[in-house]
């Protein structure tokens, strides 16, 4: 018996995933729609929606703790997994809440277990399709307004306002990792030139269409990542994006063999946050020569968290762990002082100077002067804490995350 097809739906704008919504129903009459309404989600409520050919219901759910981890765990796996059992529909859509992001919703489905198993051995993943407002995107996508400013729920604790993700990171997330983008709404020519340029440089392997022309194909998104989260080690440029400027938009890409002055490129970081879409990519401090970092913004938000260990000096068991890939790309670019630590970062800048923004980077590294004394790295000043924000907290209060959710934002 073959399983369920589940595809997952994510969109900032009510209306238009509203829209796509009915189109997906049109398309196929026996698709059931779950959705999970979490804006009263610090209150322990939840309202759960799941739309089939012959009905439409809504349920409300209280939860013990009121946060988003709790309705993932406690209903809405464990919803898809029943929906997924026999006599079930052939298809699911899965329409995410806003505070939801697609990546960390399918890691879930990967990993997280309902009856001893994930979710996604009963049912086949198709992918994620992300709706676009062509005319509210772009604002949406490099602002600095956060998530509790727009009046979304908080994920995390109940009666507790500390979700500071900016609308930013999770507008330019949700089209980061879709398969197949939708774009909704209207916009003047010079807005949707804009609107391509920074998409077809942001997701280049997921195809753009119109929620107009919408067919039986957007059950198949294509083989974007059909939900598989990236490896921080693989290459920043997968799926072939242009390098060329398009609209005021282009790509930067900065590399460099030698580290970080941690207190330098904490003062640069505001570079990365004007005038620029996204930058993503692997860092490494002078004061922590072990320590993958990883650098994420978006519009006005930034982050930089753990990503594990670089392998130079990790010992023969880290090497024999890495994926092909990343030991095809360590041995490629192994240096005889550094190994595989590098720094490669990538600018989508849509008003940046790009010329600023390598200068500005490269100032951060340490100079001629201090490599050559290895041995005073460890006590140059390093604002970094595993979990900091901005305005900077006090060392002392610095809260130790997991590996790959330590974060600073800014």
């Amino acid at each position: 018996m073959s399983r369920p097809e589940l595809l997952v739906l994510t969109g900032l704008t009510a209306p238009g995933v509203e829209d796509v919504v009915t189109r997906l129903r049109t398309l196929d009459p026996d698709v059931a729609v779950l959705h999970h309404d979490l804006r009263d989600v610090g209150a322990g409520l939840v309202r759960r929606r799941l739309r089939t050919r012959d009905a439409d219901v809504t349920t409300t759910v209280e939860l013990a703790h009121g946060c988003v981890s709790c309705t993932l765990r406690e209903d809405l796996l464990p919803q898809l997994r029943a929906l997924a059992g026999p006599g079930g529909p052939a298809r699911i859509v899965l329409h995410l809440d806003p505070v939801l992001e697609p990546e960390n919703l399918c890691w879930s489905l990967l990993h997280v277990l309902v009856d001893g198993r994930p979710v996604v051995d009963e049912v086949e993943l198709l992918g994620v399709v992300a709706v676009v407002d062509a005319g509210t995107w772009f604002a949406d996508a490099t602002g600095d307004a956060t998530l509790p400013e727009r009046g979304c729920p908080e994920p995390g604790r109940a009666g507790d306002d500390a979700d500071e993700r900016t609308v930013a990171q999770v507008a330019v997330g949700q089209a980061e990792f879709a398969d197949l983008l939708v774009v909704t709404g209207t916009a003047d020519a010079w807005e949707r030139a804009r609107l391509d340029a920074v998409l077809a440089r942001l997701a280049p392997a997921a195809p753009r269409v119109r929620a107009g022309a919408l067919d039986e194909r957007v059950f198949a998104p294509g083989a974007a990542r059909r939900g598989r989260p990236d490896d921080v080690h693989a290459p920043l440029l997968a799926g072939t994006p242009p390098l060329d400027g398009d609209c005021g938009v282009r790509l930067v890409v900065f590399s460099a063999r030698r580290p970080f002055h941690p207190e330098r490129l904490h003062d640069a970081l505001d570079v990365l946050l004007d005038g620029v879409v996204r930058a993503r990519g692997r860092i490494w401090l002078a004061t922590r020569p072990e320590a993958v970092l990883w650098l994420e913004s978006a519009g006005g938000g930034l982050r930089v968290g753990h990503a594990g260990d670089w392998l130079d000096g990790a010992g023969d068991a880290a090497w024999e762990a890495a994926s092909p890939q990343r030991q095809a790309i360590a041995a490629l670019g192994w240096h005889p002082r550094f190994g595989d630590r590098a720094q490669d970062l990538v600018v989508l800048s849509h008003a940046a100077d790009p010329d600023e923004i390598d200068a500005v980077l490269r100032e951060a590294l340490l100079t001629d002067l201090e490599l050559a004394d290895p041995d005073a790295w460890g006590a140059l000043p390093d604002p970094f804490g595993w979990w900091h924000t901005d305005p900077c907290a006090p060392a002392a209060d610095a809260v130790a995350g997991p590996e790959h959710h330590s974060e600073e934002e800014h």
